[in-house]
């Protein structure tokens, strides 16, 4: 694994306009950064991120059916009791899933290891599976890439096959209505793009906001020609929709989420002490307690909220004891303790530090491919880079 300078695309932000990738960059600062990629190994992308990757999703999904028949669990998630039994009956009824993305640290040499999941709502979508790959393509046309190069990336394929697949089989009710929240142009580019990859696998699609979502006499979700919303892609936290209004609403209201309710259950941090619990010592698990199960802990971990989002309100105590600390709106809900594992540095050019960490992705209950972001500091936030990657040959 190297991080390795490359000079830009001429012309790759008007690319990125004229194909809708309109967050290329934030406040001034490039989100999007192609002036370096990182370059692996063939057996490094499959032995140490893609078959983990498998295995730790596998390990997951196998939690959720525990949780589901535990009150006990549930209540230690902080998921609200009257949630319970529609959460549970999603996951009974096989409600279908579409894809989640797993934070992983890994620096080329030891296993990778879990930082969370990010099953209810992730992004990085758009970046991973469709605008990195064309900078492959341009790259290998330009030169820069013998033609041997690859990526590690299905996701689009698998998401195209998956929206088909679940049309086809009658598991979801068309059309599907795709909704952000009207004023984040990440989110409305993301769900844009998955709106995309759901009319190319021939599915019927509707576009609205979360604010344009409305509520019938009888209790059915409506867009905003009063039409009743069978299936919704919210791209909006479910503990976001449990705290609103309408909240109460969503067990009657009889529509079909993607992400499905069972979600709630592995976008919560809590299911990481969850798992070591159950696989202690696994290679690909950190060390992780709830916050009100351990004594002080010696310098050496992390603090997460338990539905904190894109870093936000992390605390890192090094093993000098530095303590690091990232703001945000989540500081008032319970928390879990991760042992500390930092992410690998990377100098570029100049010695600024950069710090990369993989967001390996899962599309239908198959590892898809691979996207990393990076930093300037060790926790990685909402600020933080995309930078793409090949595989090059060995």
């Amino acid at each position: 694994m190297k991080r390795i300078v490359v000079p830009e695309r001429p012309d790759w932000r008007e690319q990125a306009e004229s194909l809708g990738f309109r967050f290329h960059t934030i406040d001034g600062a490039p989100y999007w950064d192609e002036r370096a990629y990182y370059a692996f190994g063939l057996r490094q992308i499959e032995d140490d991120i893609e078959q983990p990757t498998q295995e730790l999703h596998d390990m997951a999904m196998a939690l959720v059916d525990e949780v589901v028949g535990s009150e006990q669990l549930l209540e230690r998630l902080a998921i609200p009791r009257e949630y319970w039994d529609w959460i549970a009956d999603s996951w009974r009824r096989g409600e279908p899933h579409l894809y989640g993305r797993m934070d992983l640290a890994y620096d080329g040499r030891g296993p990778a290891k879990l930082y969370e999941l990010n099953y209810d709502t992730p992004t990085s979508l758009y970046e991973a599976a469709y605008f990195q790959w064309l900078w492959l393509e341009q790259s290998i046309a330009r030169g820069v890439f013998g033609e041997g190069s690859d990526q590690y990336n299905r996701i689009q394929e698998l998401l195209i096959e998956t929206f088909g697949t679940l049309a086809r089989d009658g598991r979801i009710a068309t059309p599907v209505h795709f909704a952000a929240v009207e004023g984040s142009l990440e989110d409305q580019g993301t769900v844009r793009y998955l709106r995309d990859c759901a009319e190319q696998a021939g599915v019927d699609t509707l576009e609205l906001s979360i604010e344009g979502i409305g509520l019938s006499r009888e209790g059915y979700f409506t867009d905003g020609d009063d039409r009743v919303i069978r299936t919704l892609f919210k791209l909006y936290p479910l503990e976001w929709m449990f705290a609103e209004e309408y909240g109460p609403k969503l067990a009657g209201s009889r529509v079909q989420l993607i992400e499905p309710a069972w979600k709630a259950i592995l976008s919560n941090k809590g299911v990481l002490p969850l798992l070591w619990q159950r696989h202690a010592g696994h290679p690909n698990l950190l060390e992780a307690h709830f916050e009100d199960s351990v004594a002080e802990l010696a310098p050496g971990w992390v603090r997460k909220p338990l539905f904190s989002r894109e870093g936000a309100n992390i605390e890192l105590v090094g093993l000098d004891g530095e303590r690091l600390r990232s703001d945000g709106p989540y500081d008032d809900g319970p928390t879990i303790r991760q042992a500390l594992h930092p992410l690998p540095r990377f100098d570029g050019a100049d010695g600024e530090p950069n710090y990369p960490l993989i967001g390996s992705w899962v599309v239908a209950d198959q590892a898809a491919g691979m996207g990393l972001r990076e930093d300037a500091g060790p926790i990685t936030q909402d600020s933080s880079r995309f930078v793409p990657h090949a595989i090059l040959e060995e």
